[in-house]
């Protein structure tokens, strides 16, 4: 756990004074703790109790010249590995769940991209209310991890669900929710992912591509690493970000992209999502072509297909072959088809003529292996990435 940065977002309610102690285990597990008060928690809890523990400056003001000018509220949303709301009153929750950033805590929770961790603490009555568990649903569904409450005496004297959970377990808690976040079932494997488009020079200018953005093989290819994958990522040319991966090689045919896929064997995993063109030219020129108020005739030649070739090799082939079918009609039979006869061990099929795949950010797969198909409803391409590579973890691991 150590250097692992925790954002302490602290409101207001009586069992804010257990976040003194919530901050001082965590810091005897080596995290560092950056807090935020709000308003209210200010009643029960100071600034300098909580930075006198923490060893850090607390935040409480959205408006604060002297950050927001470097935008710190985004900052301080983006700078932590997950973020801790503790206590987490009736009011915290139901602004969260309505997308209500009047504060600086609010404004955080609706500006990060962070894991957020709520331990709700009030009293039986505000936690039972159909609201408040109307919110809480809502916050479950959207990833929300919830610690607590617990059952037991409260400030007001009744007894009930709704307790704040004890620092030592809250500590106990984020620790197996990080280790779980780390668990990397893929560490022992190595993976090839293609992506993007391949282009094919017609002249040196000119060349036959298609629409792909790489943004699905792109996504495949950082959730292997994020499991722990040693991952390649073999690239056509792409608008897309350097990729979170332990190497990305840029290549724009598909004789480059062949190439590159075999220097990079042995593999144990690869997932061929490149839209790869079918094509190239046999009669490339080295100039470019001019007017000259005639018709041009262009002679095309087959590319290698990579997935074929790599799924029938005799020495070197992945224990598992996967690639992407993009059809414009007929796109159950056709996957079907080319599972066989590609000899690869899974396809992800999906229908392409309406242009609502090639730089979307969903898609809607029909996958197929030797002994089973599914229908995947329409999702984001970073829901396709998890649901496959779960599969992989769960066939390689079994």
């Amino acid at each position: 756990m150590e250097n692992k940065k925790i954002l302490f977002i602290i409101t207001g309610g009586i069992a804010a004074y257990k976040s003194l102690e919530t901050i001082r285990e965590l810091r005897r597990d080596n995290f560092n703790v950056t807090c935020v008060l709000t308003k209210s928690g200010s009643e029960f809890v100071t600034p300098l109790s909580i930075e006198s523990i923490s060893g850090n400056r607390v935040y409480s003001e959205l408006f604060d010249l002297n950050e927001e000018h470097k935008m710190g509220h985004i900052q301080l949303s983006r700078m932590s590995d997950l973020i801790l709301v503790a206590p987490a009153t009736a009011n915290i929750i139901s602004k969260i769940a309505y997308g209500i950033a009047d504060d600086l805590a609010s404004t955080l929770l609706m500006a990060t991209d962070k894991p957020i961790i709520v331990v709700p603490a009030m009293n039986v009555r505000m936690w039972l209310n159909k609201s408040t568990q109307r919110n809480v649903e809502t916050l479950k569904k959207d990833g929300i991890e919830f610690i607590g409450p617990e059952s037991g005496e409260m400030a007001c004297g009744e007894y009930g669900e709704g307790r704040m959970t004890e620092p030592g377990k809250i500590v106990d808690e984020i620790k197996k929710y990080i280790d779980k976040q780390n668990f990397r079932p893929l560490k022992n494997q190595t993976a090839i992912v293609t992506a993007g488009p391949t282009r094919e020079m017609i002249d040196p200018v000119r060349f036959i591509s298609n629409e792909s953005s790489g943004k699905q093989g792109y996504a495949i290819a950082e959730m292997l690493q994020h499991l722990g994958a040693k991952t390649t990522l073999i690239s056509g040319p792409t608008s897309l970000g350097a990729p979170k991966v332990t190497k990305l090689i840029n290549v724009h045919s598909a004789d480059q992209m062949l190439d590159a896929c075999e220097a990079s064997l042995p593999a144990d995993i690869a997932v061929c999502a490149a839209a790869v063109a079918d094509y190239k030219i046999a009669n490339k020129i080295s100039s470019k072509f001019k007017k000259t108020g005639n018709d041009q005739k262009i002679t095309l030649q087959e590319n290698p297909d990579i997935l074929e070739r790599l799924s029938k090799r005799n020495s070197l082939r992945p224990k598992l072959m996967i690639g992407f079918a993009a059809e414009t009609e007929n796109l159950q039979d056709n996957a079907i088809k080319k599972l066989s006869k590609k000899g690869c061990d899974w396809i992800l099929g999906n229908n392409v003529s309406d242009n609502n795949v090639f730089n979307q950010e969903t898609n809607k797969i029909f996958f197929v292996t030797k002994q089973y198909t599914e229908k995947w409803g329409l999702m984001s391409k970073k829901e396709v990435a998890q649901k496959l590579c779960k599969k992989i973890t769960t066939h390689l691991n079994h």
